[in-house]
């Protein structure tokens, strides 16, 4: 089914392989954490990533196009060494600034192309509310690891 390519379509791929990518690097980090409390955010966190993932996937397919996967794994690859690194897991928040919520983020554009459709709509802004929320779980998760150091949650 060959159509003109919808204005969102990049934004959409960018989403997709984004998630796809953060799910991996955050299981791989969960792996490596000494401290459960930390592994069970970042596991919900992966899951959610990847759900969005398949979501996305799904959605540019209905649109009758393909997931574009970036020619390079470097990003993935530097992401991955870091969440497997043995430094302590507060300064993998920083390093991946996952420890502060930010006044504006990268979603406050998402909705300025008007020709988004109901669908695409529905899905941005559950993902959008989603990775509000994940970032907020990290946020506690890091304030508790570095003011008590007990762990997140």
């Amino acid at each position: 089914m060959s159509q003109d390519k919808p204005s969102f379509l990049k934004l959409l791929n960018a989403v997709c392989v984004g998630e796809h990518e953060g799910s991996v690097w955050l299981e791989a980090w969960a792996e490596t954490t000494p401290k459960a409390e930390v592994a069970e955010v970042l596991r919900f966190v992966a899951a959610r990533e990847a759900e969005h993932h398949h979501a996305f996937r799904k959605r540019i397919m209905e649109l009758g196009f393909d997931v574009r996967w970036p020619e390079s794994t470097v990003r993935l690859e530097a992401n991955l060494a870091a969440a497997r690194c043995d430094q302590p897991d507060a300064a993998k928040f920083e390093f991946f600034n996952l420890h502060q919520c930010r006044e504006r983020d990268i979603f406050d554009t998402m909705f300025t192309d008007k020709t988004i459709d109901p669908i695409t709509g529905g899905l941005l802004g559950r993902y959008i509310a989603e990775e509000r929320d994940s970032l907020r779980r990290f946020v506690a998760c890091y304030e508790a690891l570095t003011t008590d150091g007990a762990g997140c949650c």
